[in-house]
């Protein structure tokens, strides 16, 4: 968002999101902010969901076989860039995030990078004043409810907060399990000592038994910094 904004003023330039269909209500108004705030509507490139593809697919995605990202996000982004001519595309990484390469084109010609924020040296902290003079609140989750990965604890505040798409998700792995013959699950097994199959872990939180608060706690302030470091 922070780019986008920073772009828009004095210069109108189209901004384009990749939606999975499985973003949190809070990530859903976040584009609206933006596109009140911008004056303009964002462009809308894929048309693919992520329940859609684990239909299609017959299997969950894991941190072995990410295709989530590449056939949601990656390969429709491409598509649309190599139908604009000569375009520059403008990636929101920080000065501080020097180890991060940003976006690969395979296969589209034409197509310029380019880093603004750090061009202008902006780090962290520059990110967070201009949303905060802007009176922007980034949401605590960016990611698809049901990525694999997610930790313990967020796992936990989906299933206090959104129940309906933790059982989405319960749903899906019942429907792959059948289709492959075999388990597959979001959480991966011998993660950590709770079921990994997201129907017996509802049970066990709604048997009372809760990650650690500690966890939690630590959780809640590693989203809402990772969050805050996000940019469109």
């Amino acid at each position: 968002m922070t780019l986008a904004l920073m772009l828009h003023e004095p210069a109108s330039y189209e901004t384009a999101i990749t939606p999975t269909g499985d973003e949190l209500p809070s990530m859903v108004l976040h584009w609206a902010m933006l596109e009140l705030l911008m004056g303009q509507s964002l462009t809308v490139v894929g048309v693919r969901t992520l329940q859609g593809l684990i239909f299609e697919q017959r299997a969950i995605p894991n941190h072995r076989q990410r295709w989530c990202t590449r056939m949601l996000k990656l390969e429709p982004y491409y598509a649309w860039l190599g139908e604009q001519g000569p375009v520059v595309s403008y990636i929101g990484l920080r000065a501080d995030e020097e180890s991060r390469p940003g976006m690969l084109f395979p296969d589209v010609g034409q197509v310029e990078m380019d880093f603004p924020m750090r061009r202008w040296g902006w780090v962290l902290a520059d990110v967070l004043d201009f949303l905060a003079w802007c009176g922007v609140t980034v949401p605590d989750r960016t990611d698809c409810a049901l990525c694999f990965w997610q930790t313990l604890a967020e796992w936990y505040f989906l299933w206090v907060d959104h129940r309906d798409r933790f059982e989405r998700g319960v749903l899906l792995e019942d429907f792959v399990t059948e289709a492959r013959g075999s388990v597959f699950t979001f959480r991966s097994p011998g993660r950590d000592t709770w079921p990994a199959g997201l129907r017996e872990l509802g049970a066990e939180f709604a048997s009372g038994r809760i990650p650690a608060v500690s966890i939690m706690k630590a959780e809640r302030k590693r989203q809402i910094g990772a969050c805050r470091a996000c940019t469109l």
